[in-house]
């Protein structure tokens, strides 16, 4: 079990350079843009820039902080990612442009390359006891994995147990 907070997360630009992203895990471990089989990573987007395509990948993203913004798919189909910690799933071959609802935001990321990686993002709430998680990012609260204190921007990859407090939200890779 492993412990990263927040702010241990290295910063780096997306892969068309218009943003800022920290990659949580990749699976396999090292791999590159172009050979991991899935990935979770943190976001921040803080202009109307276009997403990176993504081929091949299928993708699910959830506001974590800020206002939101409003995504076009492809120039036709638009979703509002406003509502905190409500998943939506998109392909990554999709051409997104996005329009802010206000300031900055930041986002979490789940990537699955077709026929290659399995991942499933579900959002914990808390009090209770979680077992079986990959990965569990902490949105809001506190609680323990495997009896160690954890918080808000904690994230947790292979714990055998997670206990999140009254309250608490957590994002868990399964």
């Amino acid at each position: 079990m492993k412990i990263i907070r927040f702010d241990e997360l290295k910063a780096v630009p997306w892969k068309n350079g218009l943003g800022i992203t920290r990659e949580l895990a990749v699976e396999p471990a090292g791999a590159s843009m172009d050979n991991f089989a899935w990935r979770v990573s943190i976001a921040d987007v803080d202009t109307a820039s276009p997403f990176s395509t993504f081929p091949g990948i299928d993708r699910t993203i959830v506001l974590l902080e800020g206002a939101g913004f409003t995504m076009l798919l492809d120039g036709e189909r638009e979703h509002a990612l406003t509502t905190l910690l409500e998943p939506f799933a998109f392909p990554g071959e999709a051409k997104v442009d996005v329009r802010l609802a206000g300031g900055a935001t930041r986002d979490f990321n789940l990537m699955v390359r077709r026929g290659v990686g399995a991942a499933k993002l579900e959002v914990l709430q808390g009090p209770g006891e979680f077992e079986a998680v990959k990965i569990a990012y902490i949105a809001r609260g506190s609680g323990h994995a495997d009896g160690h204190p954890i918080g808000a921007g904690d994230s947790i990859v292979d714990p055998t147990r997670i206990t999140l407090d009254n309250g608490t939200q957590a994002l868990a890779i399964l």
